[in-house]
């Protein structure tokens, strides 16, 4: 067997796995309940995934040449997690960090 045939297997195990949790919630009936424990588990999981998505445009977009990561978008970010435990507010949130990265993007201090 090469590694191009386990390769596939993980792939297609993969696809089959998403098609049937996704497929679950249509083909199921109505009356069917979902556990407790899994409802638990479901309510954090917009909080695990938004990292993920987040994290990386943070840190590698528009890197520019000789640079691991983006410093400026990672001020940025800073700043605007501190608006966000110090406001709770969205729209201050996405000022705080925009009002941020433009201002080092236009000026760029360093």
């Amino acid at each position: 067997m090469t590694g191009d045939f386990y390769a596939w297997t993980i792939v297609c195990a993969g696809g089959a796995v998403t098609l049937l949790a996704r497929a679950s919630f249509i083909v199921l009936p109505p009356e069917t309940r979902v556990p407790k424990w899994v409802q638990r588990c479901l309510k954090y999981v917009a909080a695990a995934v938004l990292p993920a998505l987040v994290l990386p445009d943070v840190l590698f977009r528009d890197v520019a040449a000789g640079q691991a990561v983006n410093t400026y978008r990672i001020i940025a970010a800073l700043v605007a997690m501190l608006a966000a435990w110090q406001t709770r507010n969205i729209f201050a949130t996405l000022g705080a960090g925009m009002a941020t990265l433009w201002f080092l993007q236009y000026f760029r201090p360093f």
